[in-house]
């Protein structure tokens, strides 16, 4: 008895002085060492001038030579916030529960100081991580982000460059892949994590968080590199006062009347394509916004889905524009000759629904060939589809028996691509039809991707009928006039090449030597070949 009294003592005085006041004292001085930066800072950022000039009175004049030092936050983006890009992490590398977790935290994060919010948030985006899927992160999603931030003045200083230094407090594995690829930085210095074995721990390595000013003191000792880049922050500027030159890139720099925002064709290599779910910048805001509208997305998505699936074709168009979907079309069913065969609709692939809404379009049943496609989505498909088999002959036969059945859908490009680029097209379409009529089509989403290359491809319909408005654009083009197909004594890769480039006239798009193959290699690392279970049951057995 007296025993289990002094137990109960025990763990009392365990629960109160160790727990209870130390979780109060912790509380307190959170609150008050939260809001004392935030006073400090305020206080600084009123008293202090800016003692750095602008980026862009920065010249580009003879820098071949010089060396750049810089952080890609604050330094060559637009947005000094690195929280989207952790989102980015947390909801593509990670999982929707992940990601819901750190936009839990914001409220946390922001009383807490940088060290420990840069902490907190490592912990949250990768406790349990994977390598291989940051590593998918790293080289398929975050390049897109990064390149559309990418501050246009600050990237013309650096492209004038000869040698590039980066030295930034975030994780490295989340943009060594990107400046090296993309930029072409000679090095990159981080913060390391610690992981055991194929996983992160989300805890930062023994070495810590890496302190920019230390960091580049150490790599480059007494020598000073040409030029610092960075924000109108104290800590950036702590990093860029040790350099010969250094500018600051601020938000304000569009009042100048000079765009910071990078253009497409400005970008230092092609973004033709990318993976993950998110369209938009993941900001805490619009995190906020996704999340509040996913429960109202996946009702919409099912609803659209049941009316394409089991509705008459006017009624089907009515509703699904009704729910919001933006559906616009151009053009009409072309006139038949009397030849017996069906007419091959010859598609740019945007998503997998491009069959489905060519036919509710044209209100006419048509038939889609396709070399790789989910058993889900053949079976909630409201038009009958055909899988190929990537043995030429085998499906010439088959595209031929369905050509004499009735009206045929192909998309020749084998894949889907996000960007305004068409892929190469496999020329087999061309020698098995005369009737050939081109169909432009292009889509347009605000909030979720309807395509992924390493991700379940049973959802893609699901996630893009979940945005609020997706649009789809299609144009369908005049008959190939006889002399231009195969039976007019053109070769079948002049028929593929010259409705490849129509197409992209048409869209405004450009055309690329690309193949799928190429596209699955970059973002997944494999082929792109989704296998039934007879297939693999087959493959096993030998």
């Amino acid at each position: 008895m007296v025993f289990r009294m002094v137990l109960l003592k025990l763990a009392d005085w365990i629960l109160y002085q160790l727990l209870a006041n130390s979780c109060y004292r912790a509380a307190r001085k959170m609150r008050s060492y939260g809001f004392f930066l935030k006073n400090q800072s305020l206080k600084s950022s009123q008293l202090q001038a800016p003692s750095f000039p602008n980026v862009f009175k920065c010249g580009l004049e003879n820098r071949g030579s010089d060396i750049l030092v810089c952080d890609i936050h604050g330094g060559l983006l637009r947005t000094e916030s690195f929280f989207p890009y952790f989102m980015l992490v947390a909801f593509e590398g990670g999982s929707i529960l992940r990601a819901f977790l750190l936009l839990l935290s914001c409220p946390i994060l922001w009383v807490l100081d940088y060290e420990l919010k840069l902490r907190a948030m490592i912990f949250i985006t990768f406790c349990g991580l994977r390598l291989k899927d940051m590593e998918n992160v790293s080289r398929a999603v975050l390049p897109k982000f990064y390149l559309e931030n990418l501050h246009l003045k600050a990237f013309e200083v650096l492209a004038s460059t000869g040698s590039r230094f980066a030295f930034t407090s975030v994780p490295r594995v989340m943009v060594e892949g990107f400046l090296k690829e993309y930029l072409l930085f000679d090095n990159v210095t981080g913060t390391e994590l610690h992981t055991v074995g194929h996983y992160f721990t989300g805890l930062v390595s023994d070495s810590g968080l890496v302190l920019k000013h230390r960091a580049l003191k150490d790599y480059f000792g007494d020598k000073k590199p040409d030029i610092g880049l960075g924000s109108s922050s104290l800590h950036d500027h702590h990093f860029i006062s040790l350099c010969k030159e250094a500018y600051v890139v601020s938000r304000d720099d569009g009042k100048s009347g000079t765009s910071s925002v990078m253009p497409r064709d400005k970008y230092p290599k092609p973004l033709v394509f990318h993976d993950g779910r998110l369209a938009f910048l993941p900001t805490p805001v619009a995190t906020l916004s996704m999340f509040m509208w996913l429960p109202i997305g996946v009702f919409l998505a099912f609803f659209r889905l049941f009316v394409g699936i089991h509705l008459p074709y006017k009624l089907a168009l009515f509703l699904g524009i009704w729910s919001g979907l933006d559906l616009r079309v151009k053009g009409c069913s072309p006139s038949r000759s009397g030849h017996r065969k069906g007419v091959l609709y010859v598609c740019t692939h945007r998503t997998l629904l491009d069959p489905v809404f060519l036919s509710t379009s044209l209100g006419q049943p048509l038939t889609a060939v396709t070399y790789s496609l989910s058993r889900m989505s053949e079976i909630i498909a409201p038009i009958k589809t055909v899988r190929l088999t990537r043995e030429r002959k085998q499906d010439g036969r088959t595209m031929q028996r369905l050509l004499s059945e009735g009206d045929l859908v192909v998309c020749p490009e084998g894949t889907t691509c996000r960007e305004p680029y068409l892929l190469r097209f496999s020329s087999l379409f061309a020698e098995l039809a005369n009737e050939i009529v081109p169909v432009a089509m292009n889509t347009r989403v605000s909030m979720f991707y309807g395509t992924t290359a390493s991700g379940l491809k049973c959802l893609d319909p699901i996630f893009f009928l979940m945005n609020p408005r997706p649009s789809y654009h299609i144009q369908i083009l005049e008959k190939l006039p006889r002399e231009l197909t195969c039976a007019g004594g053109r070769s079948s890769c002049e028929v593929a090449n010259y409705i490849q480039r129509k197409l992209a006239d048409t869209l405004g798009f450009e055309c690329t030597t690309l193949t799928r193959k190429d596209k699955y290699m970059m973002l997944a690392g494999n082929e792109g070949i989704v296998q039934d279970e007879r297939e693999k049951s087959q493959s096993i057995g030998k």
